[in-house]
């Protein structure tokens, strides 16, 4: 991908802010009930090897996100719609490249900086607790995915490996969504269904190419089951309904063979702690495990698990800890990769993460540390360890 032109930035939040300014009610029928919401958070993150990895050293990036909100009801009498758009810019370094893991260190590194026009969607009410969405997405705001787990900076720890690699570019996630559509029956509290068909090629505004609307490279579809109360539990599947390039077999004629990508996860989270004393510590637990082929990627699986602790302090009312542990398997294929090129692999890569956040003024405050063990699959490899600081501002 490239990057996007220079200008792309002050068109996305000209975009956005005009947009909300020019429908936007009085200020006193927006604070009662808005029509729509502007909002937008600056991050910015050091991220640093310590020891291990491929040399020490650190790395500066940066997210910026803009969201705008409307409730079409309200603003056009377009009866149980909304409209939700989002845009980013990235910049900055690649902290992976210092620590070589196959996984990631760091959420919101990119490989093309830029901005990008991030979700653009319309959700409809049907009736009877079911919603279409469609437009651009992002697939893991709603599928496999875990709240307990969001404080973490580890890529995993969003979407599963398995499925986060697949795709001629990865699949609609961040930073980079696709054309979808999405249909929800039931409530999110007590049981669900929904499925997605979302087009395999990601790409957005500020990529390179744009929206991709030709379906040349077919398309994801995931189907997920679910239900909440104090267990919020959740199993999907998802397939490609296209053939891939195979990591490793070939055609007669040399070229990668195809197969096909194809997977399924389950995943739970819940409190275990602080319902009765609500103005205590607070601790929720979740849990994931997800399986895939195991030809198109390098991963035949993996799982993460870990806590979330909701004001540690009883006068830090913001202060959060988060531990997780995250596994990623190597599958046979990616193993034997690794073994014609000199290499001994490890059966799995496998980190663990703890970090702290608290709110200092208007800004978030969040230091990180990660352990790697047997980076980019590697049985030798000696074990990295990264540490952060990530800075959250709310700008409006």
């Amino acid at each position: 991908m490239q990057n996007a032109k220079p200008g792309s930035l002050k068109l996305l939040l000209a975009t956005l802010v005009l947009g909300a300014a020019a429908v936007a009610e009085p200020s006193a029928a927006r604070a009662a009930d808005p029509t729509w919401t502007l909002a937008a958070e600056y991050t910015a993150d050091v991220t640093g090897v310590v020891s291990g990895g491929v040399q020490s050293g650190s790395r500066y990036l940066d997210n910026l996100s803009v969201e705008l909100d409307g409730d079409l009801d309200q603003a056009l009498g377009w009866r149980g719609a909304r409209l939700h758009m989002s845009g980013l810019y990235n910049g900055g370094g690649e902290p992976n490249a210092l620590a070589g893991t196959l996984q990631g260190v760091d959420n919101i590194e990119v490989g093309a900086q830029g901005a990008r026009l991030f979700e653009a969607w319309i959700e409809q009410d049907l009736g009877g607790a079911a919603t279409l969405l469609a437009g651009l997405y992002d697939l893991n705001s709603e599928f496999y995915a875990t709240e307990a787990s969001g404080l973490l900076l580890a890529p995993p720890f969003g979407i599963g490996s398995e499925l986060a690699s697949t795709g001629p570019n990865g699949p609609a996630i961040f930073p980079s969504s696709s054309l979808a559509a999405r249909l929800r029956i039931g409530d999110m509290e007590t049981f669900y269904a929904q499925a997605a068909v979302v087009n395999a090629d990601a790409r957005t505004i500020g990529d390179h190419g744009g929206i991709d609307t030709s379906l040349d490279h077919g398309v994801l579809g995931i189907v997920e089951l679910g239900g909440g109360g104090p267990l919020h539990y959740a199993i999907g599947v998802w397939r490609y309904d296209q053939h891939q390039d195979d990591i490793r077999d070939l055609t007669p004629d040399g070229e990668p063979a195809k197969s096909l990508a194809r997977g399924a996860y389950a995943l739970a989270e819940g409190q275990v702690h602080g319902a009765a004393n609500p103005d205590g510590p607070q601790i929720d637990v979740f849990g994931r495990l997800g399986v895939s082929d195991g030809d198109t990627t390098d991963f035949e699986g993996g799982w993460q698990a870990g806590l979330l602790v909701r004001q540690v302090w009883a006068g830090r009312p913001d202060s959060q800890l988060s531990f997780g542990v995250h596994q990623g398997w190597l599958s046979d294929k990616a193993r034997a990769n690794l073994t014609d090129a000199g290499d001994a692999p490890a059966h799995y890569e496998e980190g663990l993460e703890l970090t702290y956040a608290d709110r200092i003024g208007r800004f978030t405050i969040q230091p990180d540390i990660q352990l790697i063990r047997y980076a980019g699959g590697l049985k030798g490899a000696e074990d990295v360890v990264v540490v952060g600081l990530r800075v959250i501002a709310p700008l409006f």
